[in-house]
């Protein structure tokens, strides 16, 4: 078909060569040497077959980009899974990252209130320690105070007893407080 319509559109061509009056089918008018190659050169293309392997290289020049396209979409394919799969990877690492800021917000609120309360207790135990450092030091002071009271006491009375008493009367004392320690010794 295509060689029918070659053939048409070359003596459609040589149609203004005809129409000047010269003979068209000598080897003296140019365009007819032309048409003559250029049948010749088609004819020796048809022979070698040059339509079939252009078409054969056509062919497989349209296999080769069909094969890289389906490859390209395996590959895209393959892509969107691995990116699926990271998406995946990635939601569960960030809820894992959850989980350990509120495992470590819980540790922290239970060490915080932990630390409280041993710091309750250790105050606790301070102030009773402070509190018996202050028992003992009044109790320290009221026996001090006590010791001075009688000491004073004790000097008050001897200088009392002193000024007021006479020899005869320290002996008669002496006498009875020697007669009463022998009773409750016997």
């Amino acid at each position: 078909m295509r060689n029918i319509i070659a053939l048409v559109l070359t003596f459609g061509a040589a149609g203004p060569a005809l129409a000047a009056g010269d003979s068209f089918f000598s080897l003296e008018n140019t365009n007819f040497v032309v048409l003559l190659a250029f049948l010749l050169f088609i004819g020796i293309l048809f022979y070698m077959k040059v339509p079939g392997k252009l078409g054969g290289m056509l062919d497989s020049r349209a296999e080769g980009i069909k094969s890289e396209l389906d490859e390209a979409r395996a590959l895209r394919e393959e892509a969107q899974t691995i990116l699926a799969s990271y998406e995946r990877k990635q939601k569960e690492v960030q809820e894992q990252a959850d989980r350990i800021v509120t495992t470590a917000r819980e540790e922290a609120a239970q060490a915080a209130e932990q630390a409280k309360a041993d710091l309750k207790l250790s105050i606790e135990r301070r102030i009773a320690a402070a509190e018996d450092q202050i028992a003992s030091a009044e109790a320290s002071a009221v026996k001090d105070v006590r010791d001075q009271a009688v000491l004073i006491a004790v000097a008050t009375a001897r200088e009392v007893i002193a000024k007021q008493m006479t020899a005869a009367e320290g002996n008669k004392l002496i006498d009875s407080a020697i007669a009463e320690v022998d009773a409750k010794l016997h």
